[in-house]
């Protein structure tokens, strides 16, 4: 298990001494965050615990979520093949995550676990995601609020960050070039989000300063 110390860190290296689990790491938004908690001095679990003596030392979860069906049609026209599979894929793999950490983070020693949803705008011009997709990650938000409630009193924190749309492979795959044009003049800074527009808070959640902060969405780039 943890040790029971608390260590301390430098200004340089605020993570020095933590452990952190990103899923979803090989690309987009989850690689970004990954490579940012590195270079704070974090050590690293990608995608999956493989090691059960480093996974029971894990200070930081990143769940970063795996779309699935991001611009289906309407829920009408939603298979049941593809409602299972989107919700397995965002909500349920969320759940398994968090569930492991609950179960692996030392009580009374600084913890933190952050998912993962999608700022939406219902004025916004922007193309919305699937009626399926928004479901998934409304769960995801409403289960990290509960969990931070269960965790009350451990020094346990859980959020949910939510950003807009992120110029990331799978979203410029999907996207023509006046799609993208439209998600920029929605953007408040006229431009599309980029991964490493998200680390900073990322930072921020997962770092002794933002301990306060407990069972919030936080929405980034929304219109």
């Amino acid at each position: 298990m943890a040790a029971t110390a608390k260590y301390s860190s430098s200004p340089t290296l605020p993570l020095l001494h933590k452990v952190a689990t990103v899923t979803v790491s090989s690309r987009g938004i989850g690689r970004t965050i990954a490579l940012h908690l590195a270079s704070l001095g974090a050590k690293l679990i990608i995608n999956y615990i493989t090691n059960s003596t480093l996974a029971q030392e894990t200070h930081i979860l990143n769940a970063c979520p795996g779309i699935v069906d991001l611009y289906q049609l309407s829920i009408a026209s939603t298979t049941v093949e593809s409602f299972e599979k989107t919700l397995n894929v965002n909500t349920k793999d969320t759940f398994l995550c968090i569930r492991e950490a609950v179960n692996r983070l030392k009580r009374g020693s600084s913890g933190q676990i952050v998912t993962f949803s999608v700022a939406v705008s219902e004025d916004s011009k922007v193309p919305k995601p699937s009626g399926v997709f928004r479901t998934s990650t409304i769960a995801v938000e409403e289960m990290t609020k509960i969990l931070a409630n269960e965790l009350k009193g451990t020094k346990i924190t859980a959020n949910c960050v939510a950003p807009g749309i992120i110029a990331t492979e799978l979203v410029l795959s999907m996207a023509n070039k006046e799609m993208l044009e439209i998600i920029a003049s929605e953007s408040p800074l006229l431009r599309l989000g980029e991964p490493k527009d998200i680390v900073a808070i990322i930072e921020f959640l997962v770092s002794d300063d933002g301990e306060w902060v407990n069972g919030q969405v936080v929405r980034l780039g929304e219109p």
